[in-house]
């Protein structure tokens, strides 16, 4: 009998339950049973995830995949890194867990590089500096409830806990919180000490496909939900992403597109070298001993916010289409900046940025949206000729997965930026990913080289090709600002 396999995969905006399975025609089919909205609220004084709302959606979702008629089902959890859940000694959650977008942690990386100097940290975890690492959210956490703390446990790892009433603290979303030491495989006790945790606080680590247990029975009373055994897949979405990346061959790179943009390669062991250092790349734990060598990019989050600043009054297909009736590379934005990671109005700081900079303002909802997709594309360009310069080869393909693969727009300028042949899709690489973690658990798939063959079987993958007599001369440019203009007219 064949397999019915679950994804519940959740991003900062949105969560799914996808149904995976593999049928006589050796092509996976996916299914969506269940979509729900999220993001963080302001509560007691910070930006918090409802986690609770969250699980209770993962439960509605189970209750549509039994009255569809699966009885016997396993499932996998991904969801966005960084974020943690601390627990009591009564087993319960303390408070909501706090937003990686909160600004307590404005200051915390500065101050805690003061004392521990960054090329040493680096050196020891290979990850790179962004201001709301684990680390500098731990800095900043609220010590009366880390006395209070049994366990600290990553979002996915919570959720598998509640589920399961097993806790453990998976690997490649551990390996984000700029904790993990790369040679010893373990929390690192000089880093721990510097923020006032401990390992005893953190469950035992474990790799992407380990068996977690089944649901508890209690659910089942409270349920009407299928018999459900829980597999700890790559948690962290990004990683699951990758997973679902159709690459191919030598010399490939990934760009996971979605609310955050991760651009960078899949290695087999880590590149935490002077040059990665400079370039800030980082070596976040994949799947199967892999490494994700990658930078984090601003992503489709500024797009979002400008959606609902427009009162959603155009989809995202809207907003591309009318970006493409426009010139691209009217303003150079370094979407990378930090004041754009969560503005009051991202319109409005968009527009402050430009005017400040001495260059034309976007005005239309066409305009801003090109913006936008125009100065993703350099920086994307930007940063796989870093990629190639610390690899020392060529990237000879990218392969763009998630939401943003399907925006021609974007891919078309990209390819011809950069110069590379781009494939884009699949849009759910994460989910995909997830699943097949899952069935190579299970023993469906041999492993994950098998998993890419049945991902290019069994979706439509895009294929753009480079124009370099488009856009000559503009990455340079871009990249003169990035090093000197930016810094001189931008305040």
């Amino acid at each position: 009998m064949k397999k019915t396999y679950v994804a519940v995969d959740i991003g900062a905006s949105s969560g799914r339950l996808m149904l995976g399975q593999l049928k006589d025609d050796k092509k996976l089919h996916l299914r969506e049973i269940h979509r729900f909205r999220n993001g963080f609220v302001k509560e007691n004084g910070h930006d918090r995830w409802n986690i609770d709302s969250i699980i209770d959606e993962i439960f509605k979702g189970l209750e549509k995949i039994k009255a569809a008629g699966f009885n016997d089902i396993i499932l996998g959890i991904d969801t966005w890194a960084v974020d943690y859940v601390l627990v009591g000694m009564d087993g319960e959650k303390i408070q909501d867990p706090i937003s990686y977008r909160d600004a307590r942690t404005k200051d915390a990386m500065n101050e805690l590089t003061s004392d521990l100097p960054r090329d040493y940290i680096y050196k020891k975890t290979g990850i790179q500096f962004l201001e709301f690492n684990t680390l500098y959210q731990l800095y900043e956490e609220n010590k009366k409830d880390l006395e209070k703390t049994d366990k600290i446990m990553m979002i996915p790892d919570y959720i598998g806990y509640i589920l399961t009433g097993n806790a453990v603290t998976e690997v490649t979303n551990a390996s984000t919180t700029q904790m993990l030491n790369l040679r010893e495989g373990l929390f690192d006790k000089n880093l721990l000490e510097k923020v006032n945790v401990s390992q005893d606080q953190f469950p035992r680590l474990v790799e992407s496909g380990t068996i977690l247990g089944n649901i508890r029975h209690k659910w089942h009373t409270l349920y009407d939900i299928p018999e459900t055994e829980v597999v700890t897949v790559a948690t962290h979405d990004t990683a699951s992403a990758v997973l679902g990346s159709p690459g191919k061959g030598d010399h490939w790179a990934f760009l996971s597109s979605g609310t955050w943009s991760l651009l960078g390669t899949e290695l087999n062991v880590p590149e935490n070298g002077h040059l990665a250092f400079e370039e800030n790349y980082t070596n976040e734990w994949g799947a199967y001993g892999t490494y994700r060598f990658l930078k984090n990019i601003m992503g489709l989050w500024m797009i979002q916010c400008v959606k609902r600043e427009f009162d959603n009054k155009y989809s995202f297909a809207q907003l591309a289409t009318l970006a493409s009736e426009v010139k691209p590379f009217q303003q150079f934005i370094n979407v990378n900046d930090e004041r754009f990671t969560n503005p009051e109005s991202m319109i409005d700081t968009i527009q402050d940025y430009c005017r400040k900079s001495g260059q034309s303002i976007p005005r239309t909802p066409g305009e801003i949206a090109m913006a936008i997709y125009s100065n993703l594309a350099l920086y994307y360009a930007n940063e796989i000729k870093s990629l190639e310069r610390i690899l020392g080869y060529q990237i000879k393909t990218l392969n763009i997965v998630g939401g943003g693969s399907n925006v021609k727009l974007l891919n078309q300028i990209t390819s011809d930026l950069a110069d590379v042949n781009v494939y884009a899709g699949p849009s759910e690489a994460t989910a995909i990913g997830n699943l097949l973690v899952q069935m190579i658990t299970k023993h469906d798939l041999d492993d994950i080289e098998d998993g890419r063959r049945l991902i290019r079987d069994s979706f439509d993958i895009k294929k753009f090709k480079p124009d370099l007599s488009k856009y000559v001369g503009v990455l340079n440019e871009y990249q003169s600002f990035l090093k000197h203009g930016e810094r001189m007219t931008v305040q």
